[in-house]
């Protein structure tokens, strides 16, 4: 009977052994999260435009698309690949991040320059209205801010073992995917929230605040494009400095761990290290958007031909 209970005793060891690894596991899914949301805030500001002149009872069905397509691309492309070349070939990764780095400032110079300068020639009636085009141009966009985030969070869980680290990885791309696309599918109704409030609500405060909704919804997309622009420049600075330095470059690193530690207050500092890598972001990206823009202004004249 003692043998019985001792039994007992080692399932309930084990079982709370289990619970906590399993919770372990989750806080550090959740953690590793937070640590590359930032660079999920473009997605969240560049998705909307794809349903751009789409009919509004369209618009959700065609970002659900669009949000399998990301889980499909984190899940069944950048995850197997990316483990692959961390137990392969683990040189490559901060080669890899460092071109995401870059291609992360490229997007946002480009934006700061066009921004600065204005657009030579609006596309928009150029986007594609077809929803599996519309669908194909949005999940090929994601598919580079789905691989910095994944290599990202890689990065994060080196030295665990590799169930633990698949099943991290699993789950923040599942937290990522769902916590964008259910925001952008939140932000795209909230024009019609406010139209469908101002004109159904039965009380004046309601039809008042359904208005002022609709009145602020295009500020709240401003603020958004504004937002993922500082992420993408903050977020590839700070991708650039610390794969840089991996790679034997320390410079732009020290720099900006110098710049953080400018400051005893824990939030001052980190405001000094993000402006630093914002700076280098903005920097980098800034010239890889002129030599862009030159190459592309070369080039035209031998398309034209």
């Amino acid at each position: 009977m003692s043998g019985f209970f001792a039994l007992l005793d080692d399932i309930a060891t084990l079982a709370k052994l289990t619970l906590s690894t399993l919770d372990d596991t989750a806080s550090m899914a959740v953690k590793t999260t937070a640590k590359v949301s930032a660079a999920a805030v473009d997605d969240v500001a560049a998705t909307p435009q794809y349903v751009t002149g789409i009919t509004p009872d369209r618009e959700l069905p065609i970002i659900r698309r669009i949000a399998l397509g990301s889980l499909r691309n984190k899940l069944l492309v950048i995850l197997p690949v990316g483990l692959l070349l961390s137990w392969l070939a683990p040189a490559v990764l901060p080669v890899a991040l460092v071109a995401g780095g870059m291609y992360l400032c490229l997007e946002g110079g480009e934006k700061v320059l066009g921004g600065a300068l204005g657009p030579e020639h609006a596309d928009d009636e150029d986007q594609p209205k077809d929803e599996d085009a519309v669908v194909r141009r949005a999940v090929t966009t994601d598919m580079v801010l789905s691989t910095e985030i994944m290599l990202l969070a890689l990065a994060q869980v080196q030295g665990e073992s590799s169930l633990r680290r698949v099943v991290v990885l699993v789950l923040i791309a599942l937290l990522i995917t769902f916590a964008v696309y259910g925001l952008v599918g939140a932000l795209i109704k909230l024009d019609d929230a406010g139209i469908h409030l101002a004109r159904r609500s039965r009380i004046p405060a309601g039809r008042w605040t359904g208005r002022a909704i609709v009145r602020a919804a295009p500020v709240v997309f401003k603020i958004l494009g504004v937002l993922g622009t500082v992420a993408m420049l903050w977020v590839g600075g700070q991708i650039l400095a610390h794969s840089l330095a991996e790679l034997g470059l320390t410079g732009p690193h020290h720099l900006i761990a110098r710049a953080a530690d400018l400051s005893g207050n824990p939030v001052l500092s980190w405001l000094l290290g993000t402006g630093a890598a914002l700076v280098l972001g903005l920097l980098v990206g800034s010239v890889l958007a002129a030599l862009a823009a030159l190459a592309a202004r070369v080039r035209r004249p031998a398309t034209g031909a």
